[in-house]
């Protein structure tokens, strides 16, 4: 082939692929700045809401560099199950809830062992301590009123929130906490829960509801009813939340008892046989004295852009914070 020939062809191939790149460049351009009021934008799939390329554009970007909360960390790292120990959806509220005698839900705070209650979906955790605090009277006025305040909502919100490492403090989210009554003689578990969400308190440090007590059983036989005592003797066996408090014959939960005469003064307890009873808060005028001052183990909620580490959550391999 002639040497004029071979320039001719060269000459005209480059000019054709630049061509096909201005071309492209200009059709590309064209999509994103003038798009066809033809085209239609289907985001159902990927659940994005821009109606435009552009827009769609932008917010795949953001998706896709989005750190995950500390509660997506958690679900990456756990399978969601359907029977024995571990996370379960639960079927009352947007979050996840660890149930079973023994799941892997250990996770280091404040240089200590804690359990997840719950993977919730604003992106936090809830967690609960393993340890008591000891015993101590819900509120000495013989009132069961959280926003009063009452006694262990002021010693859990300073003396115990001051005792915590300067870390720990920052790892804490200020959360709304479920603290609207419940009725004991009462098996409708659905109610019961919209009860406690109907009174709201936010703040830092409270206590485990009763009804997320219930929700950690195995035994669809004790979730179906409220007041574990009503034919679930047994649920210390299919509860982690009743099996790790072995020691602590009665410990305190968040809500009061709305059943007739307990309006203003009974708050439900939680024992380690797998029952759910109530007493008066109080010390001096409780016709419960041995349990007016149960334990206390408290509850609060991780903050959602905290980076979850560590192992298996299990107890000798926790997980652990970042």
């Amino acid at each position: 082939m002639q040497k004029s020939t071979k320039k001719y062809l060269k000459t005209n191939l480059i000019g054709f692929i630049l061509g096909c790149f201005l071309i492209s460049w200009v059709a590309v351009y064209a999509v994103i700045v003038f798009p066809s009021n033809e085209v239609s934008y289907e985001n159902s799939i990927s659940g994005l809401k821009s109606t435009d390329v552009q827009g769609a554009i932008d917010e795949l970007y953001t998706e896709c560099t989005k750190v995950p909360s500390s509660g997506e960390q958690i679900l990456d790292k756990v399978d969601v199950v359907t029977s024995g120990d571990g996370l379960y959806k639960d079927e009352y509220e947007c979050r996840y809830i660890y149930r079973g005698a023994q799941p892997n839900n250990y996770i280091v705070f404040n240089n200590q062992l804690w359990r997840i209650i719950s993977v919730e979906c604003d992106g936090t955790i809830k967690i609960v301590s393993t340890e008591t605090l000891g015993k101590m009277a819900w509120d000495t006025s013989d009132s069961n009123n959280w926003v009063r305040p009452a006694t262990l909502n002021t010693y859990l919100n300073s003396t115990y929130y001051n005792s915590l490492t300067s870390t720990a403090q920052n790892q804490i989210a200020t959360h709304s906490f479920s603290i609207g009554g419940a009725d004991n003689d009462n098996n409708d578990l659905a109610g019961q829960i919209n009860d406690e969400n109907a009174t709201k308190w936010t703040g830092k440090i409270a206590l485990v509801t009763a009804s997320e007590f219930v929700r950690t059983n195995t035994d669809k036989n004790c979730m179906t009813h409220y007041a574990l005592y009503y034919g679930c003797s047994n649920s210390y066996r299919t509860t982690w939340m009743v099996y790790r408090y072995d020691g602590a014959y009665g410990w305190w939960s968040l809500t009061k008892n709305t059943y007739g005469y307990n309006q203003t003064t009974y708050v439900f307890y939680l024992n380690s046989h797998g029952g759910i009873y109530s007493a008066i808060d109080g010390t001096s005028t409780s016709a419960f004295a041995d349990n007016a001052n149960n334990y206390v183990i408290p509850a609060l909620y991780l903050k959602s852009d905290l980076k979850i580490t560590g192992g298996n959550g299990s107890q000798s391999n926790p997980y652990t914070i970042e």
